[in-house]
Formats: C-alpha cells, structure tokens, sequence
C-alpha cells in the first residue's frame, strides 16, 4: 500500500489498528490521518509552523500527539474538525512523541538535549530528564510505565527512572549518533539503530548487550518490535527494510520499496501489518504473516514476488488521494522491486 498526498519527506508514521486508520507527520508542517478503508478520503490537520518530524496515536486512538520543528508539542482529536491543544516547554526541534501504555503520560525529546513528562488529561509539563550532552532524537516509556529510554546525539542510549527521574544506567557501544530507540513488548529490553549503521540489543535487567546486527550499508533511521516480540524491522537510509529473526539472531529478509532512504517503520498492533515511509514521498503499507505453517514469514494479499531469492514481502495495495486501489502504480511498484533484485543478482 502506498500513501501518497503529501509532497514531502515524510517523519515518522504511527497506526492505530484498531480502528483501521493511521497517521503520518511531514515536512510541510502538515498532519495526515489515513483511513485505509477503500473510497475513503484522508484528512489533513494545519497547526504547526514547521516540519512534523514525530507521530503517535494514543492507546484508546482517541487522540494523536505530534512534535515539530516549531518547537511545539500539539495533541489532536482525529476528527473532521482537526482540533489541537498546543504544549510548550522544549526550546528547540520536538523529534520524538510517545504516549505511556495507559495513555496518562506523554514522553517527548527535542534538541533542547532534554526530554520532557507531561499529563495527557491535565495537559501540563511534569519534569525534564538533562543529562544528555547532544540532540535527543527519541525516548520511549516500557510497557508498565516505570521507565523511559532515550537516545541521542551524543551517541548513548540512557535508561531512566520515571519515579525518581535519575539516569540509572547508560548504554555507550554505539559509535554514532543513536537514531532510534524502542522496548521490547516484555520490557525487558530495548533496541536500537544508529549512524554506524548498526542495531544493538540489551537487556535491562542485567545492562548488557544482547544482540549485534551489522546488516545495513548506511544510516539505520528506524525500528520496531513485532508486538509478538520475536522480530524486528528496521529502516535504513540505504533505502531498504531488514527483517531480523531475534529468535535465531539472523536476517531474515531484506525488502526494497523505497527509491531513497527509507526514514520511518512501524508495525501495527496486532502485527499483520507493518508502513514504511521514506524520502521518496511514500508510504507503503506490507502485510505479515509470521506465524504461517508453510514458512512464508511475510505475505502479498494480492501479488507475489522474490526478494533477495526469498519469497517474501510485497506492497499490500497502492491508494492515492481519495484512496482508491489504483492496478497500475501497484505493478510500477511491484516491477521497480524486481528490477531492483535482477541488478543485484547480475
């Protein structure tokens, strides 16, 4: 499925599964609501001044937070009205937003070097977390709520302490700024994608490193846990997506979409779904099926095709504006990924 309204770099995009939408942040300062239900229209929220580089949906979907280069946090009702309170507390670029699991709390980084707790209900700032020395570029709550991760410029990940909002430890094997950082659906550990090209694991608990994945030619921009926790997908400016069996400790499958770095990935909540956006302008929606007994881990609804000499992950359907499936630009899509596999088997 590919998205295309906007004609920008796209941030960050978020889903809400439940409820069949999802939500995408871009360049032109514009909020962008998809339903991906056939013939219906995606709606555009104006509010920020500047780029939208972050997204998430609440918990309940009931609302959505978004950050800017406006140096503003906003959180918007996704209705046909579009409307949104404004937050403000951060001095510089907000490039992370993220909503506790029971939606009460609101976690957000900036290039202010601090990240910031805010109440979602009574919409005010809590306290700040200062003890990175660079741009923050992203911080997490773990699912019971009692930590956040955070990463950075200065190319540490830190682990804190929500309730006495100390730095309790700090990762510090990546060798370049650190982009991206999640937890794992258990908590018990986080990874993360950096400009050294690289994807690091840990555990919380013990504080050490888990996992090491070298297998991106450039700048890992994004990640994201499938919610069984078995694999994760990353995001890479050397515009392909990896698929990582966590299990086994390998890649998986390596998929080509995107014609340019691809910057953001997000699986939905239950898992059948995963979007991708990139600097080409696009979001393209893929289909899963992890848990298949015939051994395909990612599956077309309609198309297949080889990736890497795999059979494995295609684009679901192409929507444009009023998100009509549109047969052609599939195929150009599905045939610019097999151009791309011919050249490298040549």
């Amino acid at each position: 499925m590919q998205l295309e309204e906007s004609k920008c770099r796209f941030g960050f995009m978020w889903f809400c599964f439940s409820f069949f939408i999802s939500v995408s942040g871009s360049m032109d300062s514009c909020l962008m609501i998809w339903s991906m239900k056939p013939q219906m229209r995606a709606f555009r929220f104006l509010g920020h001044k500047d780029a939208v580089l972050c997204v998430q949906f609440s918990p309940s979907g009931h609302l959505v937070a978004s950050g800017s280069r406006d140096k503003t946090v906003r959180l918007w009702i996704p209705s046909v009205k579009g409307e949104s309170t404004v937050f403000k507390a951060h001095t510089a670029t907000v490039r992370s937003v993220h909503f506790s699991s029971d939606g009460q709390s609101l976690v957000t980084a900036s290039d202010d070097k601090t990240i910031k707790v805010w109440t979602v209900h009574r919409q005010k700032f809590l306290f700040s977390l200062s003890q990175h020395i660079n741009w923050v570029r992203c911080a997490r709550f773990s699912p019971d709520g009692r930590l956040i991760v955070s990463s950075s410029d200065d190319k540490t990940v830190k682990l804190w302490d929500k309730n006495s909002r100390e730095c309790i430890h700090s990762f510090c094997e990546h060798g370049g700024f650190v982009n991206h950082v999640e937890f794992h659906p258990s908590g018990h550990c986080i990874a993360a994608g950096s400009t050294d090209n690289t994807v690091k694991l840990w555990d919380v608990r013990m504080n050490r490193l888990l996992q090491h994945y070298q297998v991106h030619s450039s700048v890992v921009n994004s990640l994201s846990f499938h919610p069984s926790g078995n694999y994760l997908v990353t995001a890479s400016s050397d515009s392909t997506l990896k698929i990582l069996d966590l299990l086994e400790g390998r890649l998986l499958y390596t998929l080509h979409g995107h014609q340019g770095p691809a910057t953001c990935v997000a699986f939905s909540r239950d898992g059948e779904l995963f979007a991708s956006g990139g600097s080409d302008e696009q979001v393209m929606v893929w289909k899963t099926n992890f848990d298949a007994d015939d051994g395909d881990v990612v599956k077309p609804q309609k198309y297949s095709s080889s990736v890497d000499g795999t059979h494995g992950t295609v684009i679901v359907s192409v929507l444009e504006q009023r998100l009509t499936l549109t047969e052609d630009k599939l195929k150009e899509c599905l045939e610019t990924q097999q151009k791309i596999i011919q050249n490298k088997t040549n």
